[in-house]
């Protein structure tokens, strides 16, 4: 994985890459914490001070912040409108209002809501969970590893045409050995990340949007908004696309500077470093400041830059395309199920339960792509790493 929006990415996606390789550093499990600190802190403070940026492009009055933990929160907000509001959000609103827990209340998201002088919702800045970004991990390299085994697989049946003596085309497979030959394929590719004979594609692998910014308003303001970034000198924009159907918005790839000095001077005022006492780092490390975490960090993060109008906020949450709907339909529509991309999914949450944990070390990786496990296996050795107990009966 290659997290654009972590200013610590390169270092991140090599450990990423030894660890799928089964290879564990003495190092590992503190430079993840320190990365997760400083990449995780690095992240907000540039999200809020760039969403506060964009916003005051189009509302000139002063704009409440409210860190959320719940989308039950977010709902609850978007159903106080927005101005006003036309016959199909009252109805989403009054459906809502009815059965609140139909609605995934109870989703987690690292968030920080806008808010308007009325208490409307006018911007949102969140950062992808971690569970989310070993999921869409997954996703991607699901695919790549998906097209290296079909092609190990057609390499397969092109021998056995040849030890045939008829054309490729010609070869007729039956269904059970066309399996055989695939699930071959998969142990293969799985052997050579246990023998550190492969390598990834950062290129493939890339998630740009962990860090995501949601602006509201009306479609005009949008517009205008949108035209600006070309002139900002701190901003590039890398990438346009426009969504169609039940989900509507505009989204585009921003990369932007960080400012170290400010950053650095944040961490220290606000006493950030006090959020990070249970990671497994001294208090009195912490309290050295944020430069001894960074090392050698990238000048510039990606983000995600969603424009969308109210009723299409309204939609994309409370209606057809509401967001854990649109999850759900891509963890049932993967291509390719397989051991090795679940083993990747459980790595790499393991990976961020150990930069999260307090342990700053660990002896060896329970999760190895070469191998096969039950989510039970992640669960036992994440409770590990915060010394919570197995809840064995025999005890």
């Amino acid at each position: 994985m290659y997290l654009t929006s972590f200013i610590h990415r390169n270092e991140l996606f090599n450990i990423a890459e030894r660890w799928f390789c089964g290879h564990l550093d003495p190092n590992d499990a503190l430079r993840l914490t320190q990365i997760l600190i400083s990449d995780g802190f690095v992240l907000g403070e540039t999200l809020e001070a760039l969403t506060q940026r964009l916003l005051l492009r189009i509302y000139s009055e002063a704009l409440a912040r409210k860190r959320i933990h719940f989308k039950g929160e977010l709902r609850e907000i978007i159903c106080r409108g927005n101005g006003v509001l036309g016959d199909h959000e009252r109805e989403l609103f009054s459906q809502y209002h009815l059965n609140p827990d139909f609605y995934y209340r109870e989703a987690p998201i690292d968030g920080v809501m806008c808010l308007g002088r009325q208490g409307q919702l006018v911007g949102l800045y969140r950062i992808k969970r971690p569970r989310r970004i070993a999921e869409k991990a997954n996703r991607k390299i699901a695919n790549w590893i998906f097209s290296v085994v079909q092609h190990r697989a057609q390499e397969m049946a092109a021998e056995r045409a040849k030890r045939s003596g008829i054309p490729l085309e010609l070869l007729v497979t039956p269904e059970s050995e066309m399996l055989t030959e695939f699930v071959q394929a998969e142990r293969a590719i799985a052997q050579t990340f246990s023998e550190e004979r492969i390598k990834f594609d950062a290129t493939a692998l890339t998630i740009q949007d962990v860090g995501g910014i949601k602006i509201i308003a009306e479609d005009e303001q949008l517009l205008e908004l949108e035209d600006t970034l070309a002139n900002d000198p701190s901003l590039t924009v890398l990438d346009k696309e426009t969504h169609h159907g039940n989900y509507r918005a505009r989204s585009l790839i921003l990369e932007s500077t960080w400012d170290p000095e400010h950053v650095i001077r944040r961490f220290r005022d606000s006493r950030a470093w006090a959020r990070y006492t249970n990671r497994g780092i001294s208090e009195a490390d912490l309290k050295r400041g944020l430069e001894s975490l960074l090392g050698d960090p990238e000048p510039t993060i990606r983000v995600e830059l969603i424009l969308s109008n109210f009723p299409d906020l309204v939609e994309s949450e409370l209606g057809s395309s509401i967001h854990e709907e649109r999850i759900i339909a891509q963890r049932d529509s993967r291509i390719y199920r397989g051991y090795v991309p679940m083993n990747v999914e459980f790595l790499l949450e393991y990976l961020f339960a150990v930069g999260f944990s307090p342990q700053t070390q660990i002896d060896r990786l329970p999760i190895k792509l070469w191998g096969r496990y039950l989510p039970e296996t992640l669960i036992y050795h994440v409770r590990k790493l915060y010394q919570l107990p197995q809840q064995d009966f025999f005890c």
